[in-house]
């Protein structure tokens, strides 16, 4: 046996996962407990924005056989395929995983209303016929006692995400049907970029392990169907064509690092939070040991905040105003002291135990993986594990700032996307075990709560 199958054994992993099922069990009682005593959650399944309503619909039957062809058949498909028809696959297998899922609820709760309520960006698609005006007098309407003041999504986000359905319907793709479907298109990209980084970063290997846990994530649940599944595959992308830039893995470097930082600037105004990717985007130069790519990536992040800017949107002055909106309402009244731990658990649901056992795994090699980078020996795997480090610190960070106190399970939906990829460390025998594991939570989560999102 090698020495990391006697080091880390299989009872280690299932404890690992046990520790993670007992904070969600501790958020489940503390919350329920919080939410009757004091009303102050504002949440009817703590942690998690949904409700108990045990339930079946179309999507069952299909998301039943995805998730039982992925066990049977994706550990082995991951190790035979050919890479571009892994990674291709990978990216129709999600679709497939997160449309099923979505459609348990059925086509128009599922999907084609999701994005139309009275929270989401749709509902305010007609104040922009002009476009530049719009965005001129975005920061007038943010405040709730502002007039006509905008949503709570609209006002808790850069103009960039409301501007992309604006655009959708401009060109005929309009109503809540074809948002729902270009968020889980997009989104089911993310398994498909995660692939490309790991094996550009790490090697191919670890990339293939990784692979069905891409796939059959409990993500999913959520990527299908709310605006933060595309905002994951933004920043996937970024991180995807920097590490291709940083590895010359790219057939032209200079186009995948002026195009990672034209995502990078896209994502600054999708959502505030994601400026915290530039953790994840730096630890690929350091893990790469390059600079190369840093002008083009700089050249291309400042495009998209220099159009805004130009038309006369003041990001900051926006995020100093959400900062007070978001203490307006249900932010104000959601306690810190729960939320700060009880996000956690939300993270435990949406990447899964397999996922919680690969990151206890993550922890111990950390220390060695940052020795060996000093000293310029780091391995494959020492490379992943930092990638996943860099991940938990810029979760961590939004964690501490306060400004996700709850709904974490879609807001996180793009941090979680890096932490799957830690499961790519556990033992080749125990996949299919694992890979179960995480089919029956999302299906749990999916049939016996209706989430908001």
């Amino acid at each position: 046996m090698p020495q990391e199958g006697r080091a880390t054994p299989p009872r280690r992993d299932l404890l690992t996962a046990g520790g993670g099922a007992l904070l969600v069990a501790l958020a489940v009682a503390v919350g329920t407990y919080m939410a009757n005593e004091y009303g102050n959650l504002h949440v009817n399944w703590p942690p998690l924005y949904a409700k108990w309503s045990p339930h079946i619909g179309p999507g069952t039957p299909a998301a039943l056989a995805v998730a039982a062809a992925t066990v049977a058949y994706g550990p082995a498909l991951a190790a035979r395929l050919p890479w571009r028809a892994l990674v291709i696959g990978s990216w129709g297998a999600s679709l497939a995983w997160i449309w099923s899922l979505a459609l348990v609820d059925g086509w128009h709760p599922g999907i084609a209303r999701r994005l139309t309520t009275k929270y989401e960006y749709l509902q305010v698609i007609d104040r922009f016929d002009d476009i530049p005006a719009a965005l001129r007098d975005f920061t007038r309407h943010i405040l709730i006692d502002a007039p006509d003041h905008w949503p709570a999504h609209t006002a808790g986000h850069p103009p960039g995400a409301t501007l992309t359905f604006v655009l959708l319907d401009r060109i005929g793709l309009g109503g809540g049907a074809w948002a729902g479907v270009w968020c889980i298109t997009l989104g089911a990209t993310v398994a498909a970029a995660v692939l490309v980084t790991v094996r550009a970063l790490a090697d191919e290997a670890s990339a293939r392990r990784a692979a069905p846990f891409l796939v059959l994530a409990p993500a999913a649940v959520w990527t299908g169907t709310s605006a933060d599944g595309y905002f994951a595959a933004v920043a996937a992308w970024t991180i995807a064509l920097l590490a291709l830039a940083a590895t010359h893995s790219a057939r032209f470097p200079a186009a995948a690092a002026l195009g990672s930082g034209l995502l990078f600037g896209l994502l600054c105004y999708l959502s505030y939070g994601l400026t915290l990717f530039a953790v994840i985007a730096v630890a690929v130069l350091l893990l790469t040991r390059t600079a190369r790519p840093l002008p083009l990536f700089l050249a291309g992040a400042v495009v998209v905040p220099l159009v805004f800017t130009l038309v006369g949107f003041n990001w900051w002055e926006a995020y100093r105003l959400l900062v007070e909106r978001y203490y307006q309402g249900a932010g104000g009244i959601r306690p810190y002291g729960y939320w700060v731990w009880a996000n956690l658990a939300c993270t435990v649901l949406v990447v899964g135990l397999a996922t919680v056992a690969g990151l206890g795994r993550t922890v111990l090699r950390a220390p060695g993986a940052v020795r060996r980078l000093r000293t310029r020996e780091d391995t494959p795997t020492d490379r992943l594990t930092l990638l996943v480090v860099a991940a938990l610190l810029a979760l961590a960070a939004a964690d501490l700032s306060g400004m996700s106190k709850a709904e974490t399970e879609r807001i996180w939906l793009p941090f979680a996307a890096w932490l799957l990829a830690a499961a790519a460390f556990l033992p080749a025998r125990t996949q299919r075990f694992w890979l179960t594991a995480q089919a029956l939570l999302a299906l749990l989560l999916n049939h016996l709560l209706h989430t908001g999102w």
